[in-house]
């Protein structure tokens, strides 16, 4: 039976395809085309065209229309026919068989070129397990695309013919097993995981969310003077780290997370339960946004979205606006007598929204982790809400934390 895990993209060539709906714009489907270019980037595939097109709906056969499949059809032909093909959108099974014999290539949609990277990313045996399980809960219903030898086994010993079982069946039944085995293993790690969050004692729990590559890793190295790793890349941190931070005499635990993103496959939230906890758990969130990318607030909305769906929604949060350093405003004409569009303010003008925008138990702070520029303002912002926390718990310690507080003023 062929491994999952085995099936690596690195390498690959690709042509991507986007569909837009009655209720999507056609920039906002080439904005998305931009984050898949990134992902199969991230995946070591190489994007050499794009397709687009706008339907009332996905076609049920092929998700695209009979038009465009034939123009991407002829395309792959005339300058490609070794690429793949990957779709932005989820495909059903039956759409992704009928794409790969019409089109002689194989087809990827945007949750499987996701769960690639997160089996490239897996460093861990918990990590691993999370992915391999995503990944076989994804095949399974797939199973019938990767054979062609669907003739009956033998069905006994010493036999020849007879009815026997499907090779097919055979293979499904493998992969059931081999979900059953991890999500029993995967069980008794959130068990451990569970235990070890509970004997972390009455400090306060700090989580890092955000969009992924927005610069969690880089803040939390800052903050807790650790390593650890960061890349330019989508995905770049998938285990839960978890760090003692101490403000003051203050401390507290900062947990740096697994980053959202769009379209996150079902089957890697379910199986990154116990990596989810973190955030679910967390007395605070500290909610990272990359400032200076095109889309950064649908990014912000996605996570807040995501958040919701996890249970996390409606926590303290701290709105960290990072990497102002590499903000640039599109062009504006001065004298264009129409009002500015947002993605054309200052700095200055975009903080001044944001912190008007932002209501409820929120609060925004402007940065830059790579610059360190206003890092002494973050920690304060920090401290005084993990010390507001901490003394709705342990209402005794006041005393204690007013007399650091006044230390450090000194």
């Amino acid at each position: 039976m062929i491994d999952p895990r085995e099936t690596r993209l690195e390498g690959e060539r690709a042509v991507l395809v986007g569909l837009a709906t009655d209720r999507q714009a056609m920039e906002q489907v080439e904005e998305h085309l931009d984050e898949l270019e990134f992902l199969a980037h991230t995946a070591g595939i190489a994007t050499v065209k794009r397709f687009t097109q706008r339907l009332h709906k996905p076609d049920g056969k092929h998700h695209i229309g009979s038009g465009k499949l034939a123009e991407l059809k002829e395309w792959i032909a005339e300058h490609d026919p070794e690429c793949c093909v990957v779709f932005d959108d989820e495909l059903t099974p039956a759409q992704q068989r009928n794409l790969e014999k019409d089109l002689a290539r194989p087809v990827l949609d945007r949750p499987r070129l996701i769960l690639d990277i997160f089996a490239g990313r897996a460093r861990t045996a918990h990590a691993k397990k999370q992915v391999e399980l995503a990944q076989h809960e994804y095949m399974l219903p797939r199973l019938t695309k990767l054979w062609t030898h669907l003739e009956r086994q033998r069905g006994g010993t010493g036999t020849r013919g007879g009815a026997g079982e499907k090779e097919i069946e055979t293979d499904r039944r493998l992969v059931r097993d081999r979900i059953a085995l991890l999500k029993a293993q995967l069980k008794d790690i959130d068990k451990q995981k569970a235990t070890q969050r509970g004997n972390r004692g009455k400090l306060v729990r700090v989580a890092l969310v955000g969009y992924t590559n927005v610069g969690k890793s880089t803040l939390m190295n800052l903050l807790s003077k650790s390593d650890v790793f960061a890349e330019n890349k989508l995905f770049a941190t998938l285990d839960t780290t978890v760090r003692k931070v101490v403000l003051g005499n203050l401390p507290f635990l900062l947990s740096d997370t697994v980053g959202f993103i769009r379209k996150l496959p079902h089957q890697l939230i379910e199986s990154f339960k116990s990596t989810l906890d973190e955030t679910r758990e967390a007395d605070l969130l500290m909610h990272i946004v990359d400032i200076s990318h095109p889309q950064f607030e649908s990014q912000y909305h996605t996570v807040k979205q995501t958040l919701e769906e996890i249970g996390a929604g409606g926590k303290p949060t701290i709105v960290v606006f990072n990497k102002i350093d590499a903000y640039r405003p599109a062009p504006h004409d001065p004298h264009d007598l129409a009002p500015k569009r947002e993605d054309q303010f200052t700095l200055e003008e975009l903080e001044r929204t944001w912190m008007a925008r932002i209501a409820g138990d929120e609060e925004a702070i402007f940065i830059s982790a790579v610059r360190k520029d206003n890092i002494d303002q973050l920690r304060k912002l920090m401290y005084e809400r993990v010390k507001t926390i901490h003394l709705t718990r342990y209402p005794y310690e006041k005393d204690l934390l007013f007399q650091d507080w006044m230390l450090r003023e000194e």
